[in-house]
């Protein structure tokens, strides 16, 4: 496993850490561990986008969903 170390760390950030982690009756060292694992498995918006951008289109515009819906509403 790969190790951080984080320096630097203002004092109100570093008290808020580890009261949060404190109320969660877990170390400072597990709570930031796993705030560090959400923040890395939840994606950018930029990754967020480039995966839509990577779907397969449906091969169906907009458009024609729209006149397909409105098709039916008259008949």
């Amino acid at each position: 496993m790969g190790l951080i170390q984080i320096r630097n760390v203002p004092e109100d950030v570093h008290r808020t850490l580890k009261a949060r982690a404190a109320a969660e009756g877990t170390s400072l060292s597990d709570y930031i561990l796993r705030e560090v694992t959400r923040v890395a498995r939840t994606p950018t918006p930029g990754e967020l986008d480039g995966r839509i951008r990577a779907r397969p289109r449906a091969g169906v515009t907009t458009a024609e969903i729209l006149r397909a819906r409105d098709a039916g509403r008259r008949a």
